[in-house]
């Protein structure tokens, strides 16, 4: 492609598509990023892009995202919608085939599913391949990437994952869990698409993509309990309808019912790739399950994942408990409050937080907490801090370990006493005009099955007491420290 070639990417407020930009903003090539409501894109991407607000069920409204496109990236999905999905996502392909050939586009790529489609599929499947077709039937060369179960930090696969091997010591397992599959992290999906944008005419067609190994969902649950080195066990039924699958997903993970049962149905027969010849014109090495599993976990240990599936659905993605949010399979407890010293001042005041500088309330309960610690066998308290007044990554500072300095907007400490899970502590300084700013103070802790969940509900109580005091105790001590900075 030239440098002046306009890439088009649809679903762009998606899981995969918010990756995708990630990575096309990079290129020279003018970017324009559709999506049915484009707030979020102009927020998140300044004047990286061009964000273009279109509905492919709208055929009007695509005129204007299509002018000049080169290459189009089809990656629209109405999975998290009700209603009849399979017209609807027949009608999408149709009114964006026939708009991109009215605009001239030279190229589409599109993500599929992987299925034999040759054998009887579900609804949802079955609709993915004949996107394919329609999309085929407009006569643009198309490039379709079929993919299997997609693992990486906030994908609808990972997240059922991780929230069922997380909550549950005992698994009830029906046989869709033991179908084979060929999970791919989402990097290497990515890395696949993005270089699918070289223009050749070879690089047409069908292409069937994987991770390096074959193994079912059943596996990849074995595996993340050994990577998080949870002891689970499967109790296999040879019924369980999808439905009544789907119920107890929505029960026990943060899918929806509706898209639960959809997923449940598309992985009823196997989705393992057939013809690799495809994938081996394009560079890629595919990791296993494990390495995407920790790579997945990583992406959450440094902050919350950058895009998630649910970002693209109509409803959200948390619940309110009386003890914080729940967001996924974490609970967090994020508390703000207006300060009026400036934002540097602020931050310096969190920055000089621990060591004999104390926690700003309640200081006498934190080392109450380092002493249990001690006796588990943890760090404790004693560690203290080696600068009074300055924290780098990597710094110790008294049972916490700093994780992230963004002076003056942000520090991240993550918890190095016995917990059965992990924990955080960020705070998050935003300066405020005509003066003053805002301190979000938030504590995530990623509990460790039942018994995580057990000690986060047990002790909130005396959380919830120390999170409030200690950010009103940064707020009147930053005042302080403004007022002795003034004169």
């Amino acid at each position: 492609m030239k440098d002046t070639d306009r890439i088009l990417v649809t679903g762009a407020s998606g899981y995969i598509g918010g990756r995708l930009l990630a990575r096309l903003v990079t290129r020279r090539n003018p970017i324009r990023a559709m999506a049915r409501r484009t707030e979020g894109l102009e927020a998140k991407w300044s004047q990286d892009l061009e964000p273009v607000a279109a509905d492919v069920l709208k055929p009007e409204t695509l005129v204007a995202a299509m002018q000049d496109v080169h290459t189009a990236y089809y990656l629209i999905h109405s999975m998290g919608e009700g209603g009849e999905f399979e017209a609807r996502e027949r009608e999408s392909a149709e009114a964006f085939s026939e708009a991109a050939k009215a605009a001239g586009v030279k190229r589409i790529l599109y993500l599929g599913g992987l299925a034999d489609e040759h054998t009887p599929l579900s609804p949802h499947m079955r609709s993915r391949l004949e996107t394919g077709r329609i999309l085929r039937a407009s006569g643009i060369p198309v490039l379709e990437f079929r993919a299997s179960i997609v693992l990486g930090a906030g994908s609808l696969s990972f997240e059922m994952i991780r929230a069922l091997v997380q909550r549950l010591p005992i698994m009830v397992t029906p046989r869709w869990v033991r179908v084979q599959a060929q999970p791919i992290h989402v990097d290497d999906l990515l890395d696949y698409l993005e270089q699918g944008l070289t223009d050749r005419d070879d690089w047409a067609g069908v292409v069937e993509i994987g991770g390096a190994e074959v193994t079912s969902y059943q596996g990849i649950m074995d595996t993340y309990a050994e990577v998080r080195g949870l002891k689970r066990l499967h109790v296999p039924v040879p019924f369980l309808s999808p439905r009544v699958s789907s119920l107890w997903l929505g029960l026990v993970t943060p899918l929806f019912a509706r898209i639960g049962k959809k997923l449940i149905q598309s992985i009823l027969h196997p989705s393992v790739v057939r013809n690799p010849e495809g994938a081996k014109r394009f560079e890629v090495s595919p990791v296993g399950v494990r390495e995407a599993i920790s790579r997945a976990l990583e992406e959450e240990d440094q902050t919350c994942a950058t895009t998630r599936w649910s970002d693209s659905l109509s409803a959200g993605n948390t619940h309110r408990t009386w003890a914080g949010v729940r967001f996924g399979t974490r609970l967090v407890d994020s508390r703000t409050l207006h300060i009026t010293a400036p934002a540097d001042v602020v931050f310096s005041t969190v920055e000089r937080i621990g060591g004999n500088q104390g926690w700003y309330f309640g200081t006498w309960l934190w080392y109450v907490r380092g002493a249990v610690d001690e006796l588990l066998g943890g760090v404790g308290m004693r560690r203290g801090r080696k600068d009074p007044d300055v924290l780098h990554p990597g710094d110790v500072l008294d049972c916490w370990r700093v994780e992230n300095v963004d002076r003056p907007r942000q520090l991240r400490l993550r918890a190095e006493m016995k917990l059965p899970g992990r924990a955080w502590l960020e705070f998050e300084v935003t300066p405020l005009e005509p003066g003053g700013c805002t301190l979000r103070q938030t504590a995530v802790f990623d509990p460790m099955g039942l018994g995580g969940n057990l000690y986060w509900f047990g002790i909130y109580p005396v959380h919830a007491v120390i999170f409030r005091g200690m950010i009103r105790g940064i707020g009147k001590q930053a005042t302080l420290d403004r007022e002795e900075a003034a004169g």
